[in-house]
């Protein structure tokens, strides 16, 4: 038994997004070492915590397995569609349509000397 982590997921929040994870074993293969739940759950801590994924506490699963189950769920889009069914879900919860009707973009104008071009260059003096 692990020492519980505020970026731990309850039961009822992994049965909201278990089925993104399931997984067919091939017949006469070996049973994960670990559950896709842990190896959530560490890569969840990573990401809250910034740690390096070498640095993950030891009662996390390996950190090479947690990156490379990371990077394989990143290549099929798993946590955008994870993301996209929570959404819908917080929606709903909330009483809004599931799908956004409209979207803010920010965006941030720096300032700059407001000189250019050649003549903006200094020359190299010998």
């Amino acid at each position: 038994m692990r020492k519980k982590y505020p970026t731990d997921l309850s039961e009822r929040e992994w049965a909201r997004i278990e089925k993104h994870f399931r997984v067919s074993y091939k017949k006469g293969g070996r049973l994960p070492k670990y559950s896709k739940k842990e190896i959530l759950e560490a890569i969840f801590y990573v990401l809250r915590t910034g740690c390096q994924w070498r640095y993950l506490p030891n009662d996390f699963p390996l950190s090479k397995t947690v990156y490379e189950q990371f990077r394989q769920w990143k290549k099929q889009g798993i946590f955008e569609k994870m993301n996209y069914e929570i959404t819908k879900y917080s929606r709903r919860k909330i009483g809004r349509n599931e799908q956004p009707s409209a979207c803010i973009v920010d965006s941030q104008s720096v300032k700059t000397t407001e000189k250019g071009g050649s003549k903006a260059m200094m020359e190299v003096k010998k």
